[in-house]
């Protein structure tokens, strides 16, 4: 193990201990060890400002062929690296890409972009090297025979030198990182390769944050061109609705249909290019084509014809849209599937008029020239408002059949009283269609307007006759399966509502063909729908006919072009005796349907008593959680923080506990996740500050300190620091005595707000630690950003600690404690329950520590007598 530099007192100590100038040989000796101390000082000063060169590079908006040559000079300054190469290694395919390549021999340049397979590569030092995943120093013939990997002339020069080291993230081998020299002079030793591995790892972080940036970056312009997409999609949508309504308002109010016509044609341009217009509509008897409105830049008359072989016609007898540019055009004239008439069209758009489902008409724009042509989305717009000018038609053709109607009604009374009989006829016909009318609104106060399937309203009025009927004949049982379409709002949020409702149909079509005719399928509302099953056996009948639902929704569904899917979690009620109404049972079947989502999804779940009671076990505990902290039943414990070296007692670390008293003694993970949903978890906290405050005057008896771990809403609050240091002024509490413990999470969240609170509790005397280092981020920037005065080794590191390895957790903890030397930071170790670990914790150069082997969390009076410390106020 290589010595640690010196720091400035023990410089200064060393020099005052220099021998007398009567003994040259011990001064001369004493001057050497000196000059190796400062030589050590270099070179851990000049790795610090590398590992900050590397963190700043990393995050500069530098393009990244700039950054990796950056690496590469920020290399060269530690170690001779003309010939220096980086290597990124996918293992999920076993490719690699050389993102970087410097070298002085080598004429061949590997593009960065490329990705180069493990077959390819299968000689290569540099792919052996990431199986290996240890680093390898020596000349080539000497790495190849440690690696066993033969000779490829086809892969470069060999080397009089060749270094090696893994980019390592979590145990899995991200890549590589090699510099090699063909000059004897130039060597690499045994500190090179422990200094490249050291920064390789920070390099793999860096080029980890940068590729995340990245990604981030390419997501929110895919996210901003999807936003900018349903934007368009919305005013489109805005102003074809605007459209319906002019159309179906002109319906009503135009003087003449001639009118009417031009005031449709007015509306349709305001959508798309209508410059050249006309509406055909078949005669009465069907055998001709009339043009009764027409507005056209080259054929300014269209007379009424018998039906041929046009393009209308062609329409017309399709009952489909065409869409034809003039090859098409063309292509349909030379199959003789139609005939040219007047001047030809560069694009040709015309879709159906359709009356009781029936094509009665055409209506069609065209372009003369290649200026605009029409497209797909054109296409379903014209479509679209066709289908409601055909509406529009109707009623107008219907009230002006009612009025001529009207009209010869009153001609024949004032001629002939016989008529007084035909009046009367009709007036019972429009008595018939208010009755129909009439029948429609029931129907659609029951029923979804989307679906038209049955309502909620609907459903309990069924559910509450079942219900009747098995009270009268227990023998009658049915069942209700309360769905939910899983991830329907990431279909809404991606492709639009009007999407998101033709999966709706389509999800309740689906359902519907999954039940018997005495069964009702009902929509609930947004994506949820119940079955109500009647005249069943046992639960195994709901069961199946919920996994046919499962299985029907899971196929892929085709809608406006897109393949769409979705899922279904379903929850099942069985009745029995214990319900008195059909919305208890819709409510268990509900409760159940959550069970099956926090499950996983796409499966259901059979509501049953363990449900039932698991809700009010919970409503329960958030009732105890109120009560207990009226009561203040919360207690610390403190864990001691030891010297690893001697085992003396260096400081306390609280941790919350809860007195319940029924329970007993519970632990934070029973409770802190409820805490936090319903806000008790601060003055659950501000309690366990109080008590930890009152205890500290004992506990530091011997200078020891104690630690409060705090969570991100406390230092977001904006006189956390100031409550805190009121609450150790009442006290007495020094603030050398107390220290605070926050996550990296925390730092992240508001972190200027953040960093200023725990600025000002710095400089009122508080020390921060940075709690679970290693299992965030572990970042550079924040070290030196935030005031912290050291951090903590996650367990996790801690527990994987084993004798004799030098990679994995032991590389790690080296890492982190040497980054912590270079930052002037403490360092303690958590979890520690063996010697082994705690002799390899001191080996790698760790001096404080906490865990099971030294204590478990006590209550405050247990360790006071355990360590001796004053029981008196």
């Amino acid at each position: 193990m290589s010595q640690q530099p010196l720091s400035p007192g023990e410089a200064r100590s060393t020099i005052q201990a220099l021998p007398r100038a009567d003994d040259p040989a011990a001064l001369a000796a004493e001057v050497q060890r000196l000059r190796v101390d400062v030589e050590r000082l270099g070179r851990a000063e000049r790795l610090q400002r590398a590992l900050f060169a590397i963190s700043d590079l990393a995050s500069s908006d530098q393009d990244t062929a700039t950054v990796l040559h950056g690496l590469h000079e920020i290399v060269g300054r530690l170690m001779y690296a003309e010939n220096f190469y980086i290597v990124r290694y996918s293992p999920d395919d076993e490719s690699m890409r050389f993102i970087y390549f410097a070298d002085s021999l080598d004429p061949v340049t590997p593009d960065p972009e490329e990705v180069v397979s493990a077959e390819k590569m299968a000689n290569s030092l540099t792919l052996a090297l990431i199986r290996h995943g240890k680093p390898v120093l020596g000349p080539s013939d000497d790495v190849r025979r440690e690696l066993d990997v033969p000779r490829d002339e086809t892969l470069g020069p060999d080397s009089e030198d060749w270094l090696g080291v893994p980019m390592v993230d979590e145990g899995v081998v991200r890549g590589a990182i090699v510099v090699q020299s063909y000059d004897p002079k130039n060597r690499y030793s045994e500190d090179d390769r422990v200094l490249l591995g050291y920064v390789a790892q920070h390099i793999l972080t860096a080029l980890a944050r940068r590729d995340a940036q990245q990604e981030l970056e390419r997501r929110v312009d895919e996210r901003t061109r999807e936003l900018r997409e349903q934007v368009a999609e919305r005013e489109r949508s805005e102003r074809l609705q605007a459209a319906l309504f002019r159309i179906a308002e002109q319906a009503g109010r135009s003087e003449s249909i001639e009118v009417f016509y031009a005031e449709v044609h007015g509306i349709v341009s305001a959508l798309l290019d209508a410059r050249n217009f006309f509406i055909a509509l078949l005669t009465d008897d069907g055998q001709e084509l009339d043009f009764p409105y027409s507005v056209d830049e080259r054929d300014q008359k269209r007379p009424r014809r018998r039906l041929a072989k046009g393009l209308t016609e062609f329409v017309l007898a399709s009952g489909r849209p065409l869409l034809a540019d003039r090859d098409d055009i063309h292509r349909l004239v030379a199959e003789g599937k139609v005939q040219s008439f007047g001047t030809p069209s560069v694009c040709w758009l015309g879709v159906p008029l359709q009356i009781g489902g029936k094509p009665v008409g055409v209506i069609a724009v065209q372009s003369y020239t290649p200026d605009y042509l029409y497209s797909k989305r054109d296409q379903e717009l014209l479509s679209f408002v066709s289908f409601h000018i055909a509406q529009a038609l109707e009623r107008r053709q219907a009230h002006e059949s009612l009025r001529e109607a009207y009209a010869e009604l009153e001609q024949r009374v004032a001629s002939r009283t016989s008529e007084l009989a035909d009046a009367n006829r009709e007036l019972l016909d429009q008595i018939s269609v208010r009755e129909r009318m009439e029948h429609k609104l029931k129907h659609e106060a029951m029923h979804d307007t989307l679906t038209g399937l049955p309502n909620r309203s609907h459903l309990l009025g069924r559910m509450g006759m079942a219900l009747s009927r098995y009270r009268y004949d227990p023998t009658q049982l049915f069942a209700v399966l309360f769905l939910d379409l899983d991830r329907f709002k990431v279909v809404n949020d991606s492709v639009g509502h009007l999407v998101g409702d033709e999966l709706l149909k389509e999800a309740a079509r689906r359902i519907g063909r999954c039940v018997r005719d005495p069964d009702m399928v009902s929509r609930l509302g947004g994506d949820e729908f119940a079955i109500v099953l009647d005249f069943i056996h046992t639960s195994d009948d709901a069961v199946a006919v919920a996994e046919r639902v499962i299985k029907s929704l899971a196929e892929p569904m085709r809608i406006a072009g897109k393949e769409l899917y979705t899922s279904a979690s379903i929850g099942i009620a069985l009745v029995d005796g214990r319900y008195r109404s059909p919305e208890e049972l819709l409510r268990d079947a509900d409760v159940a349907m959550y069970r099956a989502k926090a499950t996983g999804r796409q499966r259901y779940a059979l509501f049953d008593e363990h449900l039932h009671e698991a809700a009010l076990k919970l409503l329960e505990l958030e009732g105890d959680l109120r009560r207990a902290l009226q009561r203040q039943e919360f207690e610390p414990y403190y864990q001691p923080i030891i010297s690893l070296a001697d085992g003396g007692l260096v400081g306390f670390e609280a941790l919350m506990r809860w007195h319940h008293p029924m329970r007993g003694l519970s632990m934070p993970g029973d409770f802190i996740g409820i805490a936090e949903e319903t806000g008790s978890l601060e003055h659950m906290d501000w309690q366990i500050y109080e008590l930890v405050c009152r205890d500290i005057r004992r506990l530091s008896a011997r200078n020891a300190y104690t630690t409060l771990n705090v969570s991100p809403r406390h230092l977001r609050a904006p006189d956390f620091d100031q409550r805190l240091l009121e609450m150790m002024s009442r006290h007495e509490v020094r603030p050398a005595h107390l220290r605070l413990e926050v996550t990296e999470g925390a730092l992240l969240e508001q972190p200027e707000q953040v960093q200023a609170c725990l600025a000002r509790l710095r400089e009122a005397g508080v020390m921060t630690l940075l709690d679970d280092f290693g299992t965030g981020y572990s970042s550079l920037s924040y070290l030196h950003r935030f005031p912290l005065h050291g951090l903590k080794i996650d367990r996790s590191f801690v527990a994987e600690l084993r004798s004799g390895e030098s990679g994995g957790s032991t590389a790690i903890v080296r890492a982190i404690r040497l980054l912590a030397d270079s930052l002037g930071l403490e360092v303690i170790a958590e979890g520690i329950e063996t010697e082994e670990q705690r002799y390899q914790l001191r080996l790698l150069g760790l001096s404080l520590g906490q865990g099971y082997l030294f204590s478990k969390p006590a209550a405050a009076g247990e360790i006071l007598t355990r360590y001796g410390l004053a029981t008196e106020d």
